[in-house]
């Protein structure tokens, strides 16, 4: 299968910071700003003292944040800091999925914004294509070894120089600073305890928050269109209401539904999935979702996610983030009628339900297309839908494989790895429970592992997730997921 991945990648800068050393940094700074910054966020970066600032904050309460940096000297600060003892591994949604599918059997073509011997050397080293390959960056001379996620050592560059992207020469860097639950430290004289773990995260990041792709890469998608089987789509939710430019989101939208829309037009069975993020307004989130959904043929979130657009489904967020199956089939049901979106998947920890039509393109499914627009939909022992319930659980059930060994391990290495993996994980009692409570809800129907039910127009169908007790990271689960899933329900269209 060949996968084209866009628009997000992203080097990770992962550090582990103690109370000892947020205590010497706040010490640095002028006690009345820290505080005044403390009570009043600022929710972005312009000085090194917003950042001291909102790291407190966050140790403080024990709560995550994500503050785009819009100073260099801030990135230098950070960078000199903290970039050399930190683990440095692959970021962005696309990044992350790009990787997954590579490693379990996909051919993949990502968006890169600055190729940087960093940033390649982050991909998987089996199946990703980059287009601009001849043209990547050429090193500096004086280069620095790096600590990278697979424990190798690589090199980084310091002023690289983009060939197509004239405006920024930055490598796209997250800080990322975890802090663990009971470090206490110094706020000026009074001790505090965080009372979680959680993390703060300093983004230095724009390019991917304009959605920006290479020309190459532009040019090799559409030239090569018709040879690809699907799109992963991610990064909307790194879009800005307004940029320093005076530029706003909208602008951005168009350009990508435009490049989606030439995509689609050189090969009309390419399969688009868009996936979701946290959004920084329910405006941009409403925008994406209308926007996208007729043009893609499945959107991807999570149960918080899902509960931004309790303005047009009209579901209470406390059932959804409780993840209660009934309140998030609902949501979701009604989420996906307003735009007539074909699927949407909804993953959280514990289970992973998928609201969808029968796809009118595949011909196996022409007969319950059929029954779908005659309203003719309620037979549950129809062979057909049947086949087709048994079709989206089996995607599923091979995304949550995928999702669970890259917990249990930190890695993916093919299927016969997955599979042996996977056998070591438990099924989420949480989300046993709420398939039962789906089953009575919706009046639903056992299907092997999961269930399925029929509502509104719409087939449902629930998976209880695969968990491990102690899992070697919890980052990047829900694109690997993702991946997964999209992958596997190609393979079982092109297979019927």
């Amino acid at each position: 299968m060949n996968i084209l991945c866009g628009y997000n990648v992203n080097i990770d800068s992962v550090y582990r910071i103690s109370g000892a050393e947020i205590s010497e940094l706040l010490m640095a700074f002028e006690r009345t700003e820290i505080l005044e910054k403390i009570r009043n966020p600022p929710g972005k970066i312009l000085s090194a003292s917003d950042f001291v600032a909102g790291l407190a904050y966050c140790m403080k309460n024990g709560c995550g944040a994500e503050w785009l940096v819009f100073e260099k000297s801030v990135f230098e600060f950070l960078k000199n800091r903290y970039f050399q003892k930190s683990l440095v591994r692959m970021g962005g949604n696309a990044g992350i999925m790009a990787n997954a599918l590579s490693e379990i059997g996909a051919r993949v073509v990502p968006n890169v914004a600055v190729p940087s011997k960093t940033q390649l050397s982050l991909f998987s080293k089996k199946a990703v294509y980059f287009p601009d390959a001849p043209l990547q960056i050429e090193e500096e001379p004086e280069k620095e070894k790096l600590k990278t996620e697979s424990g190798k050592n690589t090199y980084d560059k310091y002023n690289t120089r983009n060939t197509h992207a004239s405006f920024s020469s930055q490598d796209p860097i997250h800080f990322v600073f975890d802090f663990s639950e009971g470090e206490t430290f110094s706020l000026y004289g009074t001790e505090i305890r965080v009372p979680r773990e959680n993390r703060f995260i300093a983004t230095c990041d724009h390019l991917n928050f304009r959605l920006f792709t290479s020309s190459a890469f532009e040019d090799y998608a559409l030239k090569h269109a018709e040879e690809m089987d699907g799109a992963l789509i991610s990064g909307f939710h790194l879009l800005l209401e307004i940029y320093p430019d005076g530029s706003t989101y909208k602008e951005i939208l168009e350009n990508s539904f435009s490049q989606l829309k030439a995509w689609k037009a050189k090969n009309k069975r390419l399969r688009i999935h868009v996936e979701f993020g946290h959004f920084a307004s329910r405006e941009i989130a409403n925008s994406v979702f209308s926007k996208f959904a007729g043009i893609s043929g499945s959107i991807g979130m999570n149960e918080d996610e899902l509960s931004m657009f309790n303005n047009l489904h009209g579901v209470p967020a406390k059932g959804l983030s409780n993840m209660e199956a009934e309140a998030v089939g609902r949501a979701a049901c009604k989420l996906a009628s307003l735009h007539g979106l074909g699927t949407l998947f909804i993953h959280t920890r514990e289970f992973v339900l998928a609201v969808f039509k029968p796809d009118t393109e595949n011909s196996d499914e022409s007969e319950i297309s059929e029954n779908w627009v005659k309203g003719k939909w309620d037979n549950k022992e129809n062979p057909v839908i049947l086949k087709a319930a048994r079709k989206k659980l089996d995607a599923i059930g091979f995304g949550l494989k995928c999702a669970g060994a890259y917990a249990a391990s930190g890695r993916l290495e093919g299927r016969e790895f997955v599979e042996k993996e996977a056998l070591k994980l438990e099924e989420s009692r949480f989300g046993r429970e709420q398939l039962e409570f789906f089953l009575t809800a919706f009046n639903g129907t056992t299907c092997g592992q999961g269930a399925f039910a029929l509502i509104e127009g719409y087939m449902l169908c629930i998976l209880p997730t695969l968990l491990c007790k102690s899992p070697i990271t919890t980052v990047g689960l829900g694109d690997t997921l993702t991946a997964g899933t999209f992958l596997r329900g190609l393979e079982l269209d092109v297979q019927a």
